[in-house]
């Protein structure tokens, strides 16, 4: 299969869709850790800290998940730049890793989705004591 610059094109709207949500992921996130830390200063409660362990580690992950569709998207842009110039197996090679790098960062969106829910979990107990 030749590559061709609208392949690489393609990712654009898919990875910019991606960056989207995974941003509305860290605010919302956000939003939650200044509540929870108003609430911890008035009833320091020991589901308030088990919550805060779990968005730690989701916020490192949405970190990392942004970092990864970053490069993802700068190598798309490589790539198009590579064809441009007809340095077919370079752009082959970019093409692959930025693929890679996408299916990667998606990985991590999984993984925080499951530690998301688990962080509901936490919250639904508490109700039910």
């Amino acid at each position: 299969m030749e590559l061709t610059l609208s392949i690489p094109a393609l990712l654009f709207p898919a990875i910019s869709l991606t960056m989207l949500a995974y941003n509305a992921r860290y605010l919302a996130i956000a939003a939650l850790i200044r509540q929870l830390h108003q609430k911890f200063k008035e009833t320091e409660s020991s589901t308030i800290e088990l919550q805060v362990k779990q968005l730690r580690k989701r916020l490192s992950i949405i970190k990392n998940m942004q970092a990864i569709a970053i490069i993802s998207f700068l190598l798309a842009v490589i790539t198009m730049f590579l064809i441009y110039i007809k340095s077919t197996l370079a752009a082959n090679v970019a093409f692959g890793i930025s693929l890679f790098a996408l299916m990667i960062s998606l990985s991590l969106s999984l993984i925080e989705v499951q530690l998301s829910t688990k962080a509901l979990s936490i919250q639904l107990e508490d109700i039910s004591k």
